[in-house]
């Protein structure tokens, strides 16, 4: 049976604690990956699973004072709950204690043992029992592990080998063969460094202590933790017992892991092995970066760690949205803030203004504001256009093309990026064509296409972010009416020329991002929005000196070149004409304007601000931009306004 089947993992985790925010991306990912091509129309197997055999697992139940397979069973069902609770719909989650697992490990051993890939040695050498892994003396920094930090122990032991050494060429032929092996493009050249380095001979087994997967005709010695583990990918889909299952899921299509497991266990070890089985490799192993905390690395000792679950809870009772969506706030915002494969930080401070700024003001603005004008002048139903639809059709279908193209890709902050420029784009569509001056003035038929048009790019929105929110894009449909066929729309209806039938009875608006900070008990409402005036009046008619204003030295420059920067989703970095010399400046402002765009045109530039470094680029002015309901929007010059001309 040929191949069939769209087939994603994610690494297997270790059971020795509660998956946090940086553990969980990758699962998250997986998750908008599977969602995503079944989307698509494709048949699709996503794997997740826990890695049970390692030693410091049964370190950590002898601590525990528990039978370390009860302590397994424990924390395997704890997984299991914790994704359940983020939404994630795997096909199978694979435990390493699982008699399935165990009895293809033991079988692959034998074989590679028969055929000389498996040899008996003498092995010497430090080993980091957290990290689970042998490294040389050269590899250690300061006599530590170069991974973790932590100490090693010198191990001297009779050892199974795996014959690693004999891979090296076919794997560097394979990775100059499929270009698109090793993602990100970045990662490949370190991978390409670390084989040709010289790759040793892996040991493999562990004297038995009691736990793990012994050695098939030798229980002194239990299987290598990751021997075993990688081992999962292929026994979880019938490898050696189930030939026509596995052939229609095998190679995996993607296999996603955090950047500390990628370069020596996933791209030399795990398709060395898969070499030495004569099975296909893989088509894609991406390894993504490591999410912070406010620029901190996530420590069990720091105490920093956030479980996205509470992060949505506490959303959840701040704002007044449901959970679920809250939920899809924090899926969003981890596949928006940072492109896909370099490291982001995670700050309260960037989630909340993308909830507000993203989601309340943009997407929740444009659903609330079209079906209120709805209710108002249709009784609450679509209208028939009458022709007069359509009008934002070709941004839709601009858009589908671009975030398919960029998913397909994994670029997800691009794919969701171009989203929201096509809600931004509704929202500009409705401020301009005025649809409460149609009313006045009775031309209800025009009436009736604009909101008509702004419902489409709503609907569309809604088809192409339920990958990455699927309770939303869910809630979406059913203030649409049209939730009942929703489940059953693909990535192709995202351009359907006629999506609502007239007629059908819309629900709402009942908003679904309440905007944080803006929840006022009732019977407090009057009193403090007669407050807030107040205030805003007095901040109005505050008055600054005019040598206080003299102090800024504005003027107009020309930007010569814009590019993003590298790992940071908001924003560009400009090289600006001043007239008689050119500076480089930073700007948030890569959500709503393409570096292209910007070439050529003449900015407002504050040019005596103190100079800084922003996410490790130099920025020496600063770009004036309006903010218009949480959106920036570029002060620009007329063009025959010399550069360095003085602005008073």
């Amino acid at each position: 049976m040929p191949k069939s089947v769209y087939y994603v993992t994610t690494p297997i985790y270790y059971v020795n604690d509660i998956p946090h925010i940086g553990n969980a991306y990758t699962t998250i990912v997986a998750d908008v990956v599977a969602r995503y091509h079944r989307l698509k129309g494709e048949k699709t197997f996503f794997l997740t699973g826990t890695d049970e055999n390692a030693t410091k697992v049964a370190n950590a139940a002898a601590e525990a004072g528990v039978p370390t397979r009860q302590y397994v069973d424990k924390l395997a069902g704890d997984f299991q709950k914790v994704w359940a609770s983020l939404a994630i719909e795997y096909d199978d989650f694979i435990r390493t204690t699982e008699d399935r697992h165990v009895r293809v490990v033991e079988a692959i051993f034998k074989r590679l043992l028969d055929q000389g890939d498996i040899f008996k040695g003498h092995y010497e050498g430090w080993y980091c029992i957290p990290c689970e892994t042998f490294f040389s003396e050269s590899e250690l920094v300061d006599g530590k592990c170069p991974e973790c930090g932590r100490a090693v122990e010198w191990v001297q032991e009779e050892n199974y080998y795996f014959r690693l050494s004999a891979y090296a060429n076919r794997l560097l032929a394979h990775i100059e063969a499929h270009p698109e092996f090793l993602q990100p493009e970045f990662r490949k050249n370190e991978v390409v460094n670390f084989i040709k380095q010289g790759l040793r001979d892996v040991s493999i087994t562990r004297t038995n202590r009691g736990w793990g997967i012994p050695v098939p005709g030798d229980p002194s010695k239990v299987i290598y933790v990751w021997f075993d583990a990688l081992i999962n990918y292929i026994s979880a889909v019938g490898y050696l017992y189930d030939e026509e299952r596995f052939n229609s899921i095998w190679p995996a299509d993607l296999q996603l892991m955090g950047k500390d497991i990628f370069v020596r266990f996933h791209c030399t070890f795990w398709p060395a092995m898969l070499m030495a089985l004569g099975l296909d490799l893989p088509k894609v192993l991406f390894g993504h970066g490591w999410w912070s905390i406010d620029g901190e690395k996530i420590s069990k000792s720091k105490g920093n760690a956030i479980s996205p679950a509470k992060l949505a809870e506490n959303l959840a009772a701040e704002s007044g949205a449901k959970r679920d969506v809250c939920l899809d706030a924090v899926r969003y915002f981890m596949c928006r803030e940072v492109t896909f494969g370099s490291d982001g930080d995670f700050s309260m401070a960037s989630f909340r203004n993308r909830f507000n700024s993203d989601l309340a003001n943009d997407l929740g603005n444009l659903l609330n504001r079209t079906l209120s004008m709805l209710s108002k002048y249709f009784g609450s139903k679509i209208p028939d256009s009458k022709g007069h639809s359509g009008m934002l059709r070709d941004i839709i279908v601009e858009t589908a093309t671009f975030a398919e193209a960029a998913c397909d890709k994994l670029e997800f902050s691009r794919a969701l990026e171009s989203i929201w420029q096509m809600i931004a784009a509704g929202n500009k569509f409705v401020n301009d064509r005025e649809p409460w001056t149609l009313a006045k003035q009775g031309r209800m038929d025009e009436l009736a296409g604009v909101l008509y048009s702004a419902l489409e790019v709503v609907r569309a929105a809604a088809i192409m972010i339920s990958p990455f929110m699927p309770a939303t894009s869910c809630e979406i449909a059913r203030q649409l009416g049209v939730l009942n066929e929703f489940g059953s729309l693909k990535w192709t209806n995202v351009t359907d020329s006629k999506p609502f039938e007239p007629g059908i009875v819309i629900s709402g608006p009942e908003p679904i991002f309440p905007r944080l900070g803006s929840t006022i008990s009732a019977q407090h409402t009057t009193r403090e929005n007669a407050r807030e005036k107040k205030g805003a009046i007095e901040q109005m008619t505050e008055r600054i000196s005019y040598d206080y204003f003299s102090k800024m030295d504005l003027r107009i420059a020309e930007v010569k070149s814009a590019e993003r920067v590298e790992g940071a989703e908001k924003l560009l970095k400009l090289m600006v004409n001043l007239g008689d010399e050119e500076r480089q400046i930073v700007a948030g402002i890569a959500q709503w304007y393409e570096p292209e765009c910007l070439v050529g045109r003449k900015i407002v530039m504050l040019t005596n601000l103190q100079p800084a470094k922003i996410r490790g680029v130099d920025s020496d002015g600063m770009l004036l931009a309006a903010d218009v309901e949480g959106r920036a929007v570029v002060l620009f010059a007329d063009e025959q306004v010399p550069a360095g001309a003085k602005v008073k």
